[in-house]
Parts: structure tokens; C-alpha cells; sequence
């Protein structure tokens, strides 16, 4: 059946007030037939190493913008909520209202919003549901896993509920241990993208909500004992030492962990203690160290009774010597550009290995060994693909803008973002930076707010630097960098817009800047709209010849701030925005990318790549 002929309800933008009933499933949801408490999602590391059962493909979908599959007309629960897929019966007095099979089929991994033009403006609740035969082991654990779901999503298998989670960005692993049974199995879940005051990110965004469904969903089976996370990396002085740890969950203290580098020789054993983690610390010979000019990548085993990883990893030190970035004890300087998790060509949001190569190839055409992920955890093909081709990453916690900063609920899910974004990724040797925000208001509750997920990541891990793109002032033509956040951080990045929100190009001959912390300067945006294809005066808004005048003036201006260590203007490629409305030029995109999302280069593209390549910017100190 093709969606085209189906007439689905449609909320625009969020503006029905039944959203308040979705609002309070998270406290009312146990209390439906079939909706038992559940355990909350777990954190895999590496889950993409993990063999799977993939569960991409056709679902059948329902859009639901009062969630009447939950609750009555009446807010009451419901006796035959959606999730129990239940069929027509001949001969039912009551038949049920919704039919998974003859509903419209939405592609998974996918946003609904690209699908269907009826859905593009779309917020509120789909429900989803697919048809999958199983045969399960004895003694194993199996979970079903979401590489993301955008915003709240809830998960039921054979009509039992098996978790919830809230954050668009992060995976999530449900136990579906107890809900799946040998043969024939279904798993509905229900995804709402409605903005949240007290979400994270919150109302406003410059970016397309994009809701469903967004990134790989498989089933993972593991043994009762199993590696949940861990951590390995090269020891920052050292050069041939590598530590960390593995968690075992489900064992008893004792449990032995075995690591291993083939290609080393190298091979190393330590006991899991009471907190199920197994410290290691370990010499090996021979060690290349990952980095953009050879982006070494080693097979490493990791073993734990009947539980075994291959993972594959690079080994690179990171750090802060006054105002430089040292790369393996080295000064860099990162030539890079910021980047949205949107697809190429088909636009949408970018999930598969095709889109990662795409981006990021287009970035090292630039002429880039770095790019900054905004405004969110980025999937794990793209990380993967960083790691692969050498590019240093920028990742970010999805603090965007004005949150209810004083709000503990709102700090709690931030946390909780940061967390699953760490643990996930923490074994990409092309992460960098763990950026806290971006663009926040200078208000003593935003800086409590942030240096409290600055000092929770550099505990989780210390092993990389703690960034956030910061707000500039202007006194007269002097930029001033005095956030106090900046005390928090290890590098300081700053956006800025000379030429396009404020003067004009040829302002950033005459604009001087005056840095308040003395630590490593990262540019993290800068730089402006233009159409491709458009044409016209260096002085005509809108025009490439505008947006190239641009960087023909922010580049020396940049190259003479003596702390500048790197930069990311924005952005490698036009994203969709609801807050860039113009017809005829913007048409709901932001065009302050180099390349236009059908891929056509703009001539600002070739001013920075020169730049990057001739040497003219960009040197270390």
C-alpha cells in the first residue's frame, strides 16, 4: 500500500494540548494492562560490535497525535492499548480500531518526517510495530537495541513492556530476556518528538526535529555473564602503556577479564572486583599510534567467561600544554568544519555507513583533520568512519541554547545524555573533545549547570579535553572571551558571526580580540548563508560571492589570534531548520553550509579548502 494514500492526522509544530497526556505517561504508564514496571535501559559499549538479528526494514505505523493507542477519550486507561497488537476477531462485538498490517509501512532506520509529506511538520506520537521469528539460547540475556529514537520512546515485546527512555540522540538496550519466547514475536514501541520545556535539548532548535525511529534496531544476545562496558586507552607520558578497565555485569567479584592485541603480542588479565570492574594496566611493544596523517587501527579481543568483543581501536594521546593541543605530545592545529547529522541528497537525519563516508569525505576534500559533531551524540557509523579515514572529533552533550537551567529534572536528563554518550563512544580514538554545550546565556545558573557536567565527564573520563562553544561580547570592535564557564573548561570554543549577523564582511579586517584564558582557542562557527547557485556582488547578501567574502575576511583575522588552535565554521553541508523560512533562498534550510544538500560546492568551499591546504592558516605554534 503506498503512503501516499493514506490520510494521516497531522499536528503541526506541537501546538495540541492532548500533548499533555503524553506529557504523563511516564508516571501513569505502568499502570496499563500489559505495561508492568520494567528494567531501565543499560549502556552497551561497542554494541555495533555485537552480533545481531536486525530488525531494520518495513513496520507497520500509526500516527497518533491525541495517543489514543494508550489512553481512552476519557484519559482512562485502556483495556486494549496498541501495544498488545491485538487482530480482529469474526464475529467481535468491539472490534479494535487500529490494524498494524494494513497500516502505512515507515522505514526503520528512518525519520517518519522525510517520508511522507504529510508528516514532514509532524510532532507527537507514532507507534510502531514489527513481526520478527526468534529462536533464543539458553542462558543468555537478550536485548533489543535502538541506536536512537527521537525524543521519548516506550518499547513493548509480545505486548509486555521492556523500557522507556527519554533523548533523541543516545542508543538504547532494552532486556527483553523474559518477553521473547521461541517463534513467532512482535515488538511495538511508541515515539513522541514533541518538544519539552524541561527536555534536552528544549522548545527551540535550529534544526529539524526529525522523529521515529532515526538509527539501527536490532536484537543483540549476549551470556548471562557478559562485558557491558569498558575503556581502554594509551596512557597520557607513557608511550607504550596501555589501562582501563572491562565491567562485567551478572558475575560475581573474581570473574577474570582477558584482553588482547594480536598484532602486539600483546595480551593482558585482571579479576573483576565487587564493583564488577577489572582494572588493566599493561606495556606493549611495537605500539603505532592512531592519529589523522595514519589513522592506525588495532583488533583487540576482549574476554570474560563465555563472552568475548572483537573490537577494533586506535591508541592516541590528547592534552593541554598552556595554549596548545598536543596530539600524541605534539601541537595540532584542527583544520576542520561543524557538521549535522543530516543525509546527503535525500536529506533527513543520516544514520547509515553511505551517509557517514559522504560527510566526512567531503570534509577531507576540504582539507580537514577535524570535525566538530554538533548539536548532539552522532551515531555510531560515523564515529566508526572518523576512526577509519583519521578525523578528530568535536562530540556534544545536547544543551542547546536557553534549558531550564535551574531545573534539577532538567540537569538529571542532561546527565543522563552525557552518560549514555560517553559510555557509548568512549572507545573512538577520534573523539577528542567532549563538548558540554553550545550558545547557553551567561547566567550563574547556566555556569552551575554546566561545570557540574564538566566535572561528572572529566571524571568519567579524563583521558580527553572538556570543551563548550561559547557566547562572544563586543566593546567597540574588540571581541571579548570572559565567559566565566570558560573556568571549566580545557578548551575554550567561541561562535561568531561577523558579516552576517552584525557588520559586514570587510568588519573582521578591523576587529581585534582579547581572550581572557590563557588555554587553547578553538573558533567553533563562523561564517554565513548563500544559495548555491545564486549569484551575484561580494557585497549581495544570499550570493556565493557574499558567503566567499566572508572567509576571504575571517581567516586573517582569525590567524591572528595567537591562541587559535583551531576552527569549525558552520557548517560543511545546508541543513533543514523550521526557524529559516525564506522563500526562494532558505525554503526551511539553513545555508550556511560549503555544500548545498544536493552536494554542489559553493565558492566558499574552495576559499577554505586553499587556506587548509597552501598553509596559509592553520599552523600550530
Amino acid at each position: 500500500m503506498k503512503l501516499l494514500s493514506i490520510h494521516w492526522p497531522v499536528r503541526v509544530a506541537g501546538r495540541l494540548s492532548c500533548g499533555m497526556v503524553a506529557a504523563s505517561l511516564l508516571l501513569g504508564l505502568a499502570l496499563v494492562p500489559g505495561a508492568r514496571a520494567a528494567s531501565a535501559p543499560i549502556v552497551l559499549t561497542g554494541a555495533d560490535r555485537r552480533p545481531a538479528t536486525s530488525l531494520n526494514g518495513e513496520w507497520g505505523s500509526i500516527v497518533d497525535p491525541y495517543f489514543s493507542g494508550l489512553f481512552s477519550f476519557h484519559h482512562e486507561e485502556k483495556k486494549n492499548g496498541w501495544f498488545l497488537n491485538q487482530k480482529a476477531k469474526p464475529g467481535d462485538p468491539f472490534p479494535t480500531e487500529y490494524n498494524f498490517v494494513t497500516a502505512p509501512k515507515l522505514k526503520v532506520p528512518g525519520d517518519w518526517n522525510t517520508q511522507h509529506e504529510l508528516l514532514l511538520y509532524y510532532e507527537g506520537p507514532v507507534w510502531y510495530e514489527r513481526d520478527f521469528t526468534y529462536q533464543p539460547k539458553p542462558k543468555t540475556h537478550i536485548f533489543l537495541h535502538v541506536g536512537a529514537a527521537n525524543y521519548r520512546s516506550w518499547f513493548w515485546v509480545n505486548g509486555q513492556k521492556v523500557c522507556e527512555h527519554e533523548g533523541g540522540f543516545t542508543a538504547i538496550n532494552c532486556d527483553v530476556t523474559q518477553a521473547v519466547h521461541a517463534g513467532a514475536n512482535f515488538v511495538v514501541a511508541a515515539v513522541d518528538n514533541t518538544r519539552l520545556e524541561d527536555g534536552v535539548p528544549g522548545l527551540e532548535t535550529d534544526w529539524w526535529n526529525y522523529g521515529g525511529l532515526t538509527r539501527e534496531v536490532s536484537l543483540i544476545e549476549v551470556p548471562e555473564t557478559f562485558i557491558d562496558q569498558y575503556d581502554l586507552h594509551l596512557m597520557r607520558g607513557a608511550g607504550s602503556v596501555i589501562e582501563g578497565w572491562v565491567h562485567v555485569m551478572g558475575g560475581q567479584p573474581g570473574e577474570k577479564v582477558e584482553v588482547e592485541i594480536p598484532e602486539l603480542g600483546a595480551k593482558q588479565s585482571a579479576t573483576t572486583g565487587s564493583d564488577g570492574r577489572a582494572v588493566l594496566h599493561f606495556n606493549v611493544q611495537g605500539l603505532e599510534r592512531w592519529s589523522p596523517d595514519r589513522p592506525k587501527l588495532y583488533k583487540v579481543g576482549l574476554h570474560a567467561g563465555q563472552d568475548s568483543i572483537d573490537e577494533l581501536m586506535g591508541f592516541r594521546t590528547v592534552e593541554t600544554r598552556g595554549t596548545e593541543i598536543l596530539l600524541n605530545g605534539k601541537p595540532i592545529f584542527l583544520r576542520g568544519v561543524s557538521v549535522h547529522a543530516e543525509a546527503p541528497y535525500r536529506t533527513g537525519r543520516a544514520y547509515s555507513n553511505k551517509d557517514a563516508e559522504i560527510l566526512l569525505g567531503w570534509a577531507k576534500e576540504l582539507g580537514c583533520n577535524y570535525v566538530r559533531l554538533a548539536h548532539y551524540p552522532h551515531d555510531e557509523t560515523m564515529l566508526r568512519a572518523a576512526d577509519r579515514m583519521g578525523i578528530l572529533v568535536w562530540s556534544e552533550n545536547p544543551v542547546y541554547w536557553a534549558l531550564e537551567f535551574d531545573n534539577p529534572k532538567v540537569l538529571a536528563k542532561a546527565e543522563q545524555q552525557l552518560d549514555e554518550e560517553i559510555n557509548t563512544s568512549r572507545n573512538h580514538a577520534a573523539i577528542i573533545l567532549w563538548s558540554m554545550a553550545n550558545e547557553t546565556p551567561n547566567n550563574a545558573a547556566r555556569t552551575h549547570f554546566i561545570e557540574t557536567l564538566a566535572s561528572r565527564a572529566r571524571s568519567m573520563d579524563p583521558t580527553r579535553l572538556i570543551t563548550a562553544a561559547l557566547l562572544v561580547r563586543a566593546q567597540g570592535n574588540t571581541k571579548i572571551v570572559d565567559d566565566p564557564l570558560g573556568q571549566a573548561l580545557d578548551v575554550i570554543g567561541v561562535n561568531e558571526y561577523i558579516g552576517w549577523y552584525e557588520g559586514h564582511p570587510e568588519s573582521a579586517d578591523t576587529t581585534q580580540w582579547q581572550i581572557e584564558y590563557q588555554k587553547p582557542l578553538i573558533v567553533s562557527e563562523f561564517g554565513g548563508g548563500a544559495k548555491a547557485g545564486l549569484h551575484g556582488s561580494e557585497n549581495e547578501r544570499w550570493t556565493e560571492e557574499y558567503q566567499a567574502n566572508i572567509y576571504r575576511h575571517q581567516l586573517p583575522m582569525l590567524n591572528k589570534i595567537p591562541q587559535l588552535r583551531g576552527m569549525s565554521p558552520w557548517a560543511l553541508m545546508d541543513f533543514r531548520s523550521p526557524n529559516r523560512p525564506l522563500a526562494g533562498i532558505q525554503d526551511e534550510f539553513n545555508r550556511k553550509g560549503l555544500i548545498s544538500e544536493q552536494g554542489q560546492k559553493k565558492q566558499a568551499f574552495y576559499v577554505l579548502q586553499k587556506a587548509y591546504k597552501d598553509g596559509t592558516i592553520g599552523k600550530a605554534n
